[in-house]
């Protein structure tokens, strides 16, 4: 392990001396390629037969989202979570108080929201230090990531977790790059773009790739990707996650500061200890959540509009709401009555593959 810990830290060093311009991206490129693979060996070493160091806690997942609650300790995590869900977590005013997972439930429009406060993460996480690698680890399991900054530490703690995270293949607010890599039996590496690149050539696009024994490929770009791009396709394991940027404790600084923090993208001011902006957080984790309710109605009676059935904003067929109920009515299905926004009329006959919008109203006729 030190010995991948110290290759780790030499090419981070290197990295760091080598000046970033167009003679030196190829060399860059390739240093990118083996810190990731080494990354990737350190987090996710292989087990023989017992837990690998790169699980998480324990925690069944449940309800029909997971959030959770990443930042360094004594930000306020557990405070947050005995407000929101009313589960106690032990508060404290020293620092890792949390040394487990502790999982509550938020019901907010219909939805079940669980919600973990992680314990206090740590610099160098990502290579193992504290139990980074069990949070972290359940982080990726989150479809949405708090980072609980405090209003009076430096704003410097924001890119240190970023950087943590981002270590363990975790990409906040960003969408997954839209380049193609396919792999085939020969013809070495095909490389083309329909935009300008700035960042790739064909020398530097061999190189990642012949870092990956990969020696036949095509690869197409669709925008001005970088080389950190094209290993997290290569890679294939990164999870793309919205994240909220919590910023708690915003009773003890000025209105000016508070103005400016407002502004910031993705960011929430909080006073979770005297219950500040708890519903403007919720409505925004609702928002970046991108659930969608639908309501049954059953034949011959008014619709169900007290308990929705919930669908991630990337499987909202028919079809998929179908499933989400029982697995077993895909089979039964004949058609489906569709009241609301996805409705060309009221109600519209449609198929599985009908995609539904939040807050529709379905009937389901099943087969005789």
């Amino acid at each position: 392990m030190a010995t991948v810990m110290q290759k780790i830290k030499d090419i981070e060093d290197e990295m760091a001396k080598t000046q970033k311009n167009k003679a030196t991206a190829h060399h860059l490129g390739l240093l990118k390629a083996k810190l990731a693979k080494l990354r990737r060996e350190l987090l996710a070493p292989p087990s023989k037969g017992g837990a690998g160091a790169g699980e998480g806690f324990d925690v069944t997942k449940s309800g029909d989202a997971r959030v959770g609650l990443v930042g360094f300790p004594s930000v306020g995590k557990s405070t947050l979570l005995n407000k929101l869900t009313g589960t106690f977590s032990e508060v404290a005013s020293y620092e890792f108080t949390t040394l487990t997972c502790i999982p509550g439930v938020i019901i907010y429009r219909g939805a079940k929201i669980q919600l973990l406060d992680l314990p206090g993460i740590i610099e160098g996480a990502k290579d193992g230090k504290g139990r980074g690698r069990q949070v972290i680890s359940t982080a990726r399991t989150c479809n949405c990531i708090l980072i609980v900054l405090d209003a009076i530490k430096p704003i410097t703690h924001k890119r240190l977790i970023e950087k943590e995270l981002e270590g363990f293949g975790i990409r906040l607010n960003k969408e997954p790059p839209n380049l193609t890599f396919r792999k085939k039996d020969k013809g070495g590496i095909n490389f083309t773009s329909t935009v300008t690149n700035t960042h790739l050539d064909l020398d530097t696009v061999k190189a990642i790739c012949s870092e990956y024994k990969v020696h036949n490929a095509d690869i197409t770009l669709r925008y001005d990707a970088t080389a950190d791009d094209l290993i997290d396709v290569i890679e294939g394991s990164r999870i793309y996650m919205p994240c909220i940027y919590v910023v708690n404790k915003i009773d003890q600084i000025t209105l000016e500061e508070l103005e400016i923090l407002d502004k910031l993208p993705h960011y929430c001011p909080i006073s979770a200890h005297l219950e500040w902006n708890l519903d403007g957080l919720l409505d925004k984790i609702w928002e970046y959540l991108n659930l969608t309710r639908i309501y049954t109605k059953p034949k011959g009676m008014n619709p169900d509009y007290e308990d929705p059935v919930i669908l991630s904003s990337k499987k909202r067929t028919v079809e998929d709401f179908c499933n989400r109920i029982h697995k077993d009515m895909s089979k039964q299905f004949k058609y489906a009555l569709v009241w609301g926004s996805s409705a060309k009329h009221k109600p519209q006959r449609v198929g599985k593959e009908h995609v539904l919008e939040d807050e529709d109203v379905v009937q389901i006729i099943k087969k005789l």
